[in-house]
């Protein structure tokens, strides 16, 4: 799978967990921008986790503060599966 198409499938994730329609860039922070708290990052990781059949380790999600890095090492892990 490509990164393009990594990057589509995560936006049709994100959609119900992005409450105030933000429009999401490659810059959008999940903390910040999107508001998420501890229990929405653990849903939608668990969400990307089975769409993706992959394992997102607590270290690797510390490291993902905005959607960009996200789609990465998402990408990266697919490859690498």
């Amino acid at each position: 799978m490509d990164r393009a198409a990594v990057d589509a499938r995560i936006r049709e994730l994100i959609e119900p967990f992005n409450k105030k329609g933000i429009t999401i860039t490659e810059d959008t922070s999940f903390a910040n921008d999107l508001e998420f708290d501890s229990l929405t990052v653990m849903d939608f990781v668990a969400e990307i986790e089975d769409a993706f059949d992959i394992i997102i380790s607590m270290n690797q999600q510390a490291e993902i503060e905005r959607y960009g890095q996200l789609v990465d090492a998402v990408h990266k892990m697919q490859a690498a599966s």
